[in-house]
């Protein structure tokens, strides 16, 4: 690079070309009018070019000075944009104006030189042919100050904006700052980036370096160069088309009706969430998707179903599959007369702590296939373990309907319900020693009941009585 960093050859220099899609507003004006005709026109794309102009570009890659290279492939795209509508330019420059000196340089060289508008090729251009290669690298302070070079959002304003930043640059950070750590700060405000990097003769270390920025691509060649800084520029203009297919086990891609969201999978921001749908023809119906974008896509069954670092390519139909088989659970209780209150049954995966969901005993909920664990938090709870869930399939789980003990002691005091299994007693619940009665719904089965008035001061004065429940009868206890 330059001068001051020796350690990089000036023939094993790169080109890094990020590009940093920043988030877009749509805000609705009051007149409703308004506000359906904004949403009828398409997306206004703000694109920021940020050119490196530091004193390694002269250094030649191929026949010429690379900053020759750069300048002509640009200006040709530059051209190729000319008349294209919804579209903004802007240029910012950095190490072109303060030269090098041993020992010094200055890490504040970066300026936005032609401001957005629909009409600044032409400034572009004339400004790119009077630039000079002189100063360092502030890859950082560049991209930080870009972010404030887009018009703000007004309330008024109903269009929706494409902001995009696409840096041009041959090396890496030269003023010992972090470009990751401003790409997280901008993040941090809700500006979203989203880049590509080619690189030419990185070492490992600094292909690292730079992978917290972006996608890395290696170019080798000038001619390379142009077929990505083309591939960005498009995906920068351009949405595309893609189906989400959810997939049963046996590779079918029929599952439907769930909320399906896309992350941006840099910095976690929802970019698209919707209801999944099959079309009038019975396939996974078309949407479209902005392909500057890497998307984790999160079906939102139980337990979710995820694909991670999805991308979609522009002009070229995506189809992303997801595998989702689903099958369903029916959880109810047995015959007799309907409950008062709701029973949930806690669902979990087979040998898992993490609860799925807390289903209400009475419903039917699709699952992903697989293995169960049940908790139904009857009194005492109903523990049903392995539970198999197959694809498109209903499993039917029946939990016995509780009776009702009824404890009527001639005077409040303390006690607890114990069920009886075999020679051991377990803990169901404790009466409530202020009350002067006490119902409890309980599982069929054996219990004993012990009891102590309030105003007995001795051990023998407890009561103990077996009584045995059945499923949708009453019972009455008294002491």
């Amino acid at each position: 690079m330059e001068p001051m960093r020796p350690r990089i050859p000036s023939l094993a220099q790169s080109f890094l070309f990020a590009a940093l899609a920043l988030s877009g507003v749509l805000v609705m004006r009051p007149l409703a009018a308004s506000a359906q005709e904004a949403a009828q026109k398409p997306p206004l794309t703000r694109m920021l070019f940020v050119f490196d102009a530091s004193n390694s570009m002269n250094a030649f890659w191929g026949n010429q000075p690379k900053i020759n290279t750069a300048r002509e492939l640009l200006l040709k795209s530059l051209k190729q944009l000319e008349g294209q509508p919804d579209l903004e330019l802007a240029l910012r420059l950095y190490g072109h104006q303060t030269a090098i000196h041993p020992g010094k340089q200055d890490c504040d060289d970066t300026k936005l030189e032609v401001p957005f508008s629909g009409s600044s090729i032409e400034p572009m251009r004339q400004k790119l042919l009077a630039t000079r290669c002189l100063g360092t690298t502030p890859i950082a302070r560049s991209l930080e100050k870009a972010a404030g070079d887009f018009p703000p959002t007004t309330f008024n304003d109903t269009r929706k904006v494409r902001n995009v930043i696409i840096l041009i640059t041959d090396g890496i950070e030269a003023c010992d700052e972090d470009p990751c750590a401003v790409s997280r700060a901008l993040q941090a405000k809700g500006i979203v980036l989203k880049p590509f990097v080619i690189g030419v003769g990185l070492t490992e270390n600094d292909r690292y370096s730079l992978q917290c920025v972006g996608n890395y691509f290696d170019a080798s060649t000038p001619e390379l160069f142009e077929h990505v800084l083309k591939v960005v520029v498009t995906q920068a203009l351009n949405s595309t088309t893609a189906q989400i297919s959810l997939m049963t086990t046996d590779a079918k891609p029929t599952e439907t009706d769930v909320a399906v969201t896309l992350y941006d999978q840099k910095t976690g921001q929802v970019r698209y969430h919707l209801e999944h749908t099959m079309n009038q023809h019975g396939t996974p119906d078309t949407l479209s998707l902005d392909p500057i974008f890497t998307y984790r896509v999160v079906a939102h069954t139980v337990p979710p179903s995820v694909r991670e670092n999805v991308a979609v390519k522009p002009g070229v139909h995506t189809n992303i599959a997801v595998d989702a088989g689903m099958g369903s659970l029916s959880v109810k209780m047995g015959t007799g007369p309907p409950d008062a209150g709701t029973v949930s049954c806690i669902v979990r995966r087979s040998g898992e702590m993490n609860t799925l969901l807390a289903q209400d005993m009475g419903t039917t909920q699709r699952y992903r296939v697989g293995t169960y664990d049940l908790e139904v938090l009857t009194l005492p709870r109903t523990l049903i373990p392995n539970v198999r869930v197959e694809q498109g399939r209903n499993t039917d789980i029946v939990v016995p309907r509780p009776g009702v003990l009824n404890v009527l002691p001639s005077v409040p005091g303390p006690g607890a319900i114990f069920l009886k299994q075999g020679d051991e007693l377990v803990w169901v619940a404790d009466l409530d020693p202020g009350a002067a009665r006490g119902q409890y719904r309980l599982q069929p089965g054996s219990y004993q009941v012990i009891y102590r008035s309030q105003y007995a001061r001795e051990i023998e004065y407890g009561i103990t009585k077996d009584v045995a429940v059945e499923s949708g009868r009453a019972v009455t206890l008294n002491f």
